[in-house]
């Protein structure tokens, strides 16, 4: 489809136009191919096929037959007395030869007058097998495709003719006749295709790759399957045979060994490639005794060249570089894995290693443990910077296995839910689960229960998604990026924080809202910086873009109080996310955030907690769920962060476990992470409460989306935070007017040439077979519709002029004039409360006349500070209102005053007076906190948004605000 938009754009669908506006023509074939030429070629071979078997032996190459000496011319009178002889009538039909089959036959005879030479020699095939396989699997998890041994062999042809040229020149003769070897300027290799006819008969055609010798493997692979595409389809073309150098033929498929083929004029020499199988001599061994003994199948490999300009030497030394680098030698596998971006080193040849002093039953799970631990190391998780990675403790040969141990089996102890595995499928299962897109931390986690429960779900055959789910994913990616590219069209050079580069956050934040709905939460609570906050508030929560617009077009009034700045969409919204697949709804929201980063961390959390106590489903109703987003920077860099980690477990805290989203764009601002952190992640804070780390690659949406779910589940099954890591990029600087190339060039050389994630992610689609070519015009056109739905919405919105925004400081007057007054009985009630305390209750003796006097205090009088405020607190109790109270020493109070809770001094139980006032009174909440210098206020203050109608305290120490910047105060009464 792409050749035929460049040859006339109108033919295709106007929906693919913007699709391939930045496709690169080399991602389908070698850009070389339609250019190369054959200049100093003879004359092109036509279509050819192979000849009858010459015999050779020993692997020496044998001289064909030397043409027998023409006989004697008949005088004219042993003419005249011959006399005619009639030839008898053949028998049955008698077919004209026509076309191409009249061609090989014409090619045929011409053979004969080429004096061949064959060398053949046996190469050992278990490092094709092994290495193919890998290269499969990973194409079958990305871009689709199939790699073939041919592919292989091919391509190591190539490399051999590049160190051995004169196996690509030809015979010929020069401008005076005289016999000449001709060296061509290309490699141009001719493969032998078998053509079935539409009468049954068959026909062997060559047509050929032109400029083999610069085309990475990638190339050679797409043009090899170009040639073969049309050859299928009936699209060769003259040029397709012209031209050809030397050829391959692979007889091997039918069982063949080897063949010994002739050559046409113009070629240097054909290589044959026989079938592959055990030598004769193992043939009736049985599969475990192969493999214990460790016999590789062979392939062998023929070279029939034109011995008057080649000669068998150079022939054999040929084939044993041919040998060499199907063993992996000069860096064959790695620049074969480089080209198709395989992200780990291929298999190494080596020589097997017999058992030793420790058994390989315990190298096995001792490289099971290591790629639980390390293997997140390998994993591709970067879609900017491609390389091999490698680490020693993943490495087999590490840990003393080598390639003859694949098919072997071992005792695996359950694990992938198997007792006994071959080390290929083991290894199979490890790099599925640890090193593909997704990079999981998890052996920090101290408990035994949790590390088991992630493994039984990460170590397991990989599934991609139906298809319906997969163009759900589609469609997301279209919302998003059609959001972004509006905004880049309508708001150039303004700041808006574009999530471009991180897109796939939008069905990442989707599959978690999906996954809480399944679940029944009552409601997901979103806590996010300024990045990407216009795309989550149109696509996940569900506000109006008209609405989104009209704040975004400069009509809040500065003179208010939210006040004015660079970013003016602070303001949070509510939804409501319905499933798209199955049964479920929840509500959505995303809170204010008082600043651009991680302020809003622990407000979110407080906000949260505030609502699970509204909803008041006892001690595991964590139906609230926080999501909070982070910047990669922020998260390694901001104290808050830690601070905020660190209340996630603690008693007045805790809100079930919070999903965080790192949206990784690998830089701060301007700052490399080099220069940001000292840790190998952004994450690593995050180990300190034992929450698993997913690192994934946010240029694999479907990962992106399992990553999600699986987060949402931890958090389900064990109430702890989680952490999403997902690395992506920022397409642009830190706002739209800043130019980040001036401090990392070679980061944005490589962002320029990056595709959308919605385009990378269709072509897989398509290439996997996953979506045809109508589904994916469908999705295109999608794509384009959201478009204009966006642009259609600012239209009407244009036609109203803005108008200011209401204040906020007319809704939060103080009220003046009110009476705090409380009756006797509930001085009475609350003072009496203190000495009421349960039966067998042993108050410390230094506390109990504490206890003692507030009694008489409540009937007498004489009511000191501490209890004074203890008065106040129960009365609003009594009334029916919440008080929560925190600080580091908030329950006893710092100089021994308060004892809001009592310790029981033989048993260390707890009773709190204030508590059992009434049935009906409201809760009193008290906490001794962390100490924090930031997270804990947050906390407090989000608290007292998210239950406005409760009494919200957080006692400072002495010196917790001198010369501090506290978020914002309003809301949370001080007690010092």
């Amino acid at each position: 489809m792409y050749e035929q938009f460049l040859q006339d754009p109108t033919s295709v669908d106007s929906a693919w136009h913007e699709f391939f506006a930045d496709y690169k023509s080399d991602q389908a074939k070698n850009e070389n191919t339609a250019t190369a030429a054959a200049a100093g070629a003879a004359a092109a071979p036509t279509p050819t096929a192979t000849a009858t078997r010459a015999a050779e032996t020993n692997g020496q190459a044998s001289a064909a037959p030397a043409a027998k000496p023409a006989a004697p011319k008949p005088s004219p009178q042993q003419a005249a007395k011959a006399a005619p002889v009639k030839q008898p009538q053949a028998e049955g039909d008698v077919k004209t030869l026509r076309g191409a089959a009249a061609a090989i036959a014409k090619n045929m005879d011409q053979s004969l007058t080429v004096p061949t030479a064959t060398s053949v020699r046996a190469v050992p095939a278990k490092l094709l097998f092994d290495n193919r396989i890998v290269i499969n699997n990973h194409l079958k998890r990305n871009k689709g495709g199939k790699v073939s041994f041919t592919h292989l062999i091919g391509y190591a042809l190539i490399r051999a003719v590049k160190d051995f040229p004169n196996m690509n020149r030809h015979y010929g003769e020069d401008a005076k006749g005289k016999p000449a070897s001709v060296t061509p300027e290309h490699i141009n290799l001719g493969l032998a295709i078998d053509m079935p006819g539409k009468d049954g008969s068959r026909n062997l055609v060559v047509a050929s790759i032109k400029g083999c010798e610069d085309m990475t493997f990638y190339q050679f692979w797409q043009a090899y399957e170009d040639i073969i595409r049309k050859a299928r389809g009936g699209a060769l073309t003259a040029d397709d045979f012209s031209g050809t150098t030397i050829s391959l033929t692979n007889p091997g498929p039918s069982g063949t060994n080897h063949s010994v083929p002739r050559l046409t004029k113009g070629q240097s020499a054909i290589i044959g490639v026989g079938a592959m199988d055990y030598p004769a001599e193992f043939q009736g061994a049985s599969e475990k005794t192969l493999v214990d003994m460790g016999i590789s199948k062979i392939v062998t490999l023929t070279s029939t060249y034109d011995h008057r300009v080649i000669q068998g030497a150079e022939s054999g030394d040929f084939l044993r570089r041919v040998h060499q680098l199907l063993l992996g030698e000069d860096g064959f596998f790695d620049d074969i894995f480089a080209s198709l971006r395989i992200p780990y080193e291929p298999v190494r040849w080596t020589q097997d290693i017999p058992e030793g002093a420790v058994d390989k039953t315990a190298r096995v799970l001792e490289l099971i443990d290591a790629y639980r631990t390390r293997g997140h190391l390998m994993a591709d998780i970067d879609p900017l910077n491609y390389r091999q990675r490698r680490h020693e403790d993943l490495d087999v040969l590490s840990h003393s296995l080598t390639l003859w141990d694949l098919d072997r089996e071992f005792a695996v102890g359950g694990f992938a839910g198997r007792e006994k595995m071959k080390l290929r499928d083991v290894l199979g299962v490890l790099r599925d689960s640890y090193c593909r897109t997704v990079g999981v931390e998890y052996m920090h986690i101290l408990e035994p229960d949790e590390r088991e429960w992630l493994q039984q779900r990460v170590e397991k055959p990989h599934t991609k998604p139906d298809s319906t789910e997969q163009k759900y994913i589609l469609s997301k990616l279209n919302a998003a990026e059609a959001f972004e590219t509006f905004l880049q069209t309508k708001y150039v050079g303004q700041k808006r924080f574009s999530l471009e580069g991180a897109e796939t956050v939008v069905p990442l934040l989707d599959a978690v809202l999906d996954n809480s709905a399944a679940h029944e939460l009552d409601e997901v609570v979103i806590g996010m910086p300024h990045r990407g906050r216009l795309n989550v508030l149109a696509n996940i929560v569900g506000k109006p873009i008209s609405q989104i617009f009209r704040e975004f077009e400069g009509n809040l009034d500065p003179g208010q109080a939210h006040g004015s700045g660079d970013v003016k969409y602070h303001l949070g919204a509510e939804g409501k996310y319905f499933r798209m697949f199955g049964d479920g709804e929840t509500k959505v929201s995303l809170t204010s955030n008082p600043s651009h980063l991680e302020a809003v961390d622990p407000v979110l959390e407080g906000i949260v907690r505030a609502k699970q106590d509204i909803l008041d489903k006892g001690q595991e109703g964590f139906t609230v769920l926080p999501v909070l987003l982070h910047g990669d920077a922020a998260f390694a860099g901001q104290g808050v962060v830690a601070e905020t980690l660190n209340l996630s477990l603690l008693r007045g805290y805790r809100t079930g476990g919070t999903v965080h989203v790192i949206v990784n764009n690998q830089v701060g601002y301007t700052t490399a992470p080099e220069h940001s952190r000292s840790s190998k992640y952004c994450t690593d804070v995050a180990k300190m409460i034992g929450a698993p780390v997913f690192h994934v690659n946010g240029d694999d949406p479907e990962a992106c989306v399992w990553v999600a779910r699986l987060a949402v589940e931890y958090r389900q099954a064990f109430g702890k935070d989680v952490v999403i890591d997902m690395v992506c990029y920022r397409r642009r600087g830190h706002n739209e007017g800043d130019d980040p190339s001036m401090t990392q060039p070679k980061m944005y050389d490589a962002i320029d040439k990056m595709r959308s994630v919605r385009k990378v992610y269709t072509e897989s689609l398509i290439g996997r077979g996953d979506i045809t070519v109508d589904e994916a015009e469908k999705a295109l056109k999608d794509y384009a519709a959201q478009l204009e739905h966006v642009f259609n919405e600012v239209r009407e919105l244009e036609k109203h002029p803005p108008t200011p925004s209401p204040s906020v400081e007319s809704e939060q007057q103080v009220p003046r004039g009110l009476s705090t007054a409380i009756s006797q009985e509930s001085l009475e009630r609350i003072s009496e409360a203190q000495i009421n305390l349960p039966e067998g209750f042993a108050p410390h003796p230094r506390v109990k006349p504490v206890l003692e006097r507030r009694a008489k205090m409540g009937r007498e009088g004489g009511i000191d500070w501490a209890f004074g405020e203890l008065l106040a607190f129960g009365s609003l109790v009594m009334e029916g209102r919440q008080v929560r109270l925190t600080g580091q020493d908030s329950r006893r109070g710092t100089f021994g005053q308060r004892h809001s809770v009592l310790i029981d001094r033989k048993n260390d139980s707890e009773y709190t007076p204030l508590q059992n006032l009434s049935d009906d009174q409201g809760k009193f909440l008290v906490y001794d906190s962390a100490l924090s210098e930031f997270a804990a206020l947050g906390f407090e203050y989000g608290y007292s948004v998210g239950n406005p109608e409760s009494l919200v305290l957080w006692e400072a120490q002495f010196g917790d605000f001198f010369k501090r910047r506290p978020v914002d105060h309003r809301r949370v009464h001080l007690v010092r």
